[in-house]
């Protein structure tokens, strides 16, 4: 026992000195010392001769000294050892190729594939010392072999692929890796995430090419059409894509679920065209179907938001979609179901339709049925509030708000309720307190709130300063109250009557240029809007409304009018010249959408 023991103790300390060696031969041939390193690994292999790495190391450190003559004589010694051993011609050929014998190394090169035994060990060992050297063509020929001759078969289909990647064939990669799919060598899922590291936008077309040609070959086959969709969804083309995804759920039956998916991921990018095709298609399904109320839900919102948020709409396109939203209301009823929709419907109501007294019974009903959800009662509340204060019901709106403030005191709701109590205060033209109030919120939680807190706060901070009256911002704050009701018309005659001609109230100048901006966008008069924000940009560049003037004048072009080039002109300006605006990361990004960059 106590000598096997010592005999184990032996071992270790001899296989730990052996991995240092090898560690430190690594290091030496790494940094360069190959007549170091030569010797270790040369030492290592006539202590360990059955690890032939470190033989095939030694030669390739000899090698790297051009002592060829050495190279040569223990290659040869090596093969009459080891007579069967493929990779002993290959460093053969690489040996005759360093002294540019081509015709020598190919000849050797030869010998390695036809010696080479069939199993996939050695398959994968040749190949990769191919691949190492550089030597593409004799690599993809041993795979090929390898697939030919390994019984039962292998299938090398990854390792085919990446060498023609190296070897910059496209095609070629594509083509093995859809000969996987066709053989089950591969899977989807690991095929999309190659395609991605490697493939370019243009390289889609080929991919897309030699889809279509297998499938109409094999039209069975399942994953084809799938990745054919996938690929028209990386290129952000979701009309071809939806097209693949409703003719799939057909031929196989399916309930709408990929189609719905599509649907969202059109919708999120802004393609509402698409969004409403497809949640359409599975609304039509019918109410059997477990995505039915979903798209229909969908449906109405897509649409909602391809009809209004180019502002580009008229009374017929909304009349349609009011009977929409009817038709669903009158199908599915009022109740936590419809509830969010409900909320969107009021909205096309007070916003679009003008029908100010049918959005508040729709929310006034909606917020008196007990089993919706807390926060969307809140929040159906908050609209309710705002479309009272529309209709001039002060009071009505500012205890809805309180009672969203009181129920919702550390949640964003609550937030959004005291945000609004404090507009409400400075429409009143009570500035301190609503000062106050703004001021406190702009540590809210929601950005958008804390944002909005800010301007607001230090708007009125800096125009009390000036105008200890207060006078010319009442005024200015009736002309917002005005462009919220929707009185735009009265907006614009109290901001026309402000008298800029008095020098002490000359301040308030690039926020009356501002809002008339707004307000002819919202009346979508683009080129009076752009005028205004021209204005406020040449006049007062200095000034907090400059970074948003640029915004909107940019946007305009941009969307409005389908001027990209003077639109890209603008956004570059703005995260130039506003680089800390909060605004300048956005104009950057479409800047770059609109030269054709691919983001990320």
């Amino acid at each position: 026992m106590k000598r096997l023991i010592i005999s184990a103790l032996i071992f270790l300390a001899l296989s730990c000195i052996q991995a240092q060696d090898t560690r430190l031969a690594q290091e030496y041939f790494n940094n360069g010392e190959y007549e170091k390193a030569s010797r270790l690994y040369l030492e290592l292999y006539r202590k360990q001769p059955t690890n032939t790495s470190h033989f095939e190391r030694y030669v390739d450190c000899v090698l790297a000294l051009r002592d060829y003559e050495t190279a040569e004589s223990v290659l040869r010694q090596e093969m009459r050892r080891r007579p069967k051993d493929a990779l002993l011609h290959m460093q053969f050929g690489n040996l005759y190729a360093v002294q540019n014998e081509a015709e020598k190394a190919e000849a050797q090169y030869e010998q390695a594939i036809e010696k080479m035994t069939p199993d996939v060990m050695s398959v994968h060992r040749l190949a990769n010392a191919f691949v190492q050297n550089a030597q593409y063509d004799f690599a993809l020929r041993v795979y090929e072999k390898g697939e030919r001759t390994i019984k039962p078969p292998a299938k090398f289909t990854y390792n085919l692929a990446d060498i023609r990647r190296r070897k910059g064939d496209l095609p070629g990669m594509l083509r093995h890796y859809l000969d996987g799919l066709e053989d089950k060598s591969v899977q989807l899922q690991h095929v999309q995430t190659l395609i991605i590291n490697y493939l370019n936008e243009e390289a889609y077309a080929d991919l897309q090419a030699q889809l279509f040609e297998r499938m109409e070959r094999n039209p069975d086959h399942r994953e084809f059409p799938e990745l054919l969709m996938w690929s028209y969804v990386q290129l952000k083309d979701y009309g071809n894509a939806m097209r693949q995804a409703i003719a799939l759920d057909r031929i196989r039956n399916e309930t709408g679920n990929s189609v719905y998916n599509l649907s969202m991921t059109a919708y999120l990018d802004g393609d509402y065209r698409t969004a409403v095709e497809g949640f359409r298609y599975v609304r039509d399904k019918g109410p059997s179907g477990s995505f039915y109320h979903d798209a229909y839900r969908q449906l109405l919102v897509s649409q909602r938001q391809s009809i209004v948020e180019g502002r580009q709409y008229g009374t017929a396109e909304l009349t349609q979609l009011e009977s929409d939203y009817q038709k669903y209301i009158a199908d599915v009823g009022m109740n936590h179901i419809s509830a969010s929709l409900v909320i969107e419907f009021a909205e096309l109501e007070a916003q679009y339709l003008g029908k100010l007294d049918a959005a508040i019974r729709l929310l006034d009903a909606l917020v008196r049925i007990p089993q919706v959800e807390r926060h969307i009662v809140a929040k159906a509340k908050l609209d309710l509030g705002d479309y009272f204060l529309i209709t001039g019901e002060r009071w009505e709106a500012t205890l809805l708000y309180s009672q969203v403030d009181k129920d919702f005191k550390e949640d964003e709701l609550g937030e959004m309720a005291r945000f609004k109590n404090a507009r409400l205060s400075y429409f009143a033209g009570d500035f301190e307190w609503a000062q106050e109030q703004f001021d406190i919120l702009k540590s809210a939680t929601s950005r958008l709130i804390s944002n909005d807190a800010i301007d607001l706060s230090v708007f009125i901070l800096d125009n009390l300063n000036q105008d200890t009256t207060g006078a010319s911002l009442m005024q200015y704050a009736s002309a917002e109250l005005a462009l919220f009701q929707n009185k735009h018309d009265t907006a614009l005659a109290i901001l026309a009557a402000i008298p800029f001609g008095d020098p002490e109230i000359r301040f308030l100048e690039d926020d009356v240029w501002y809002l008339q901006g707004q307000i002819f966008e919202d009346q979508q008069r683009d080129q009076e809007a752009l005028e205004k924000y021209r204005q406020v940009l040449e006049k007062h560049s200095e000034g907090i409304r400059a970074d948003n003037a640029l915004w909107n004048m940019a946007s305009i072009c941009d969307h409005r009018l389908g001027e990209h080039a003077r639109a890209m002109e603008l956004y570059e300006k703005l995260f130039i010249d506003f680089s800390n605006s909060i605004l300048a990361v956005e104009a950057r990004k479409r800047f770059r959408e609109l030269r054709g960059d691919k983001l990320q």
